[in-house]
């Protein structure tokens, strides 16, 4: 498959019901995340806001979902009748795809992120008392 430039592209280079699952899954991750930027990066699908938020990929016989380790360990229960590892989990090509627990582990990782850029963004301010 040659190098998609945009999902639209990656989506199009699978055949269709592979492309039904990844639209699917992609309306989810615009739906849980719509001030997310959508990107080509690793040569699969990518979300970043306030920092990386999540990946997925289509291959033979799965999907692969990557939402950061946190995002696994978060939601490891839910998750455990699917092959998972430490920063991703496998979404069988042959089963539905679970949307509603897609929705929540996305929702997660943009509250995660969002909390982590406003902790940053704390630290950078200086307390008055330290301005000398």
């Amino acid at each position: 498959m040659k190098k998609a430039k945009n999902v639209d592209e990656y989506i199009a280079g699978f055949p269709a019901e592979t492309g039904v699952l990844l639209t699917k899954l992609r309306a989810a991750v615009k739906e849980a995340a719509p001030m997310a930027e959508e990107i080509i990066s690793y040569g699969m699908p990518a979300y970043k806001l306030k920092g990386r938020l999540l990946y997925f990929a289509a291959f033979s016989k799965h999907i692969g979902f990557y939402p950061m380790p946190s995002g696994i360990r978060e939601f490891r229960e839910q998750i455990a009748k699917y092959k998972f590892a430490n920063g991703s989990v496998q979404f069988p090509l042959d089963k539905p795809l679970p949307v509603t627990l897609i929705t929540k582990i996305v929702k997660f990782r943009v509250k995660e992120n969002m909390m982590k850029a406003e902790l940053k963004k704390q630290k950078k301010v200086k307390p008055e008392h330290a301005k000398k």
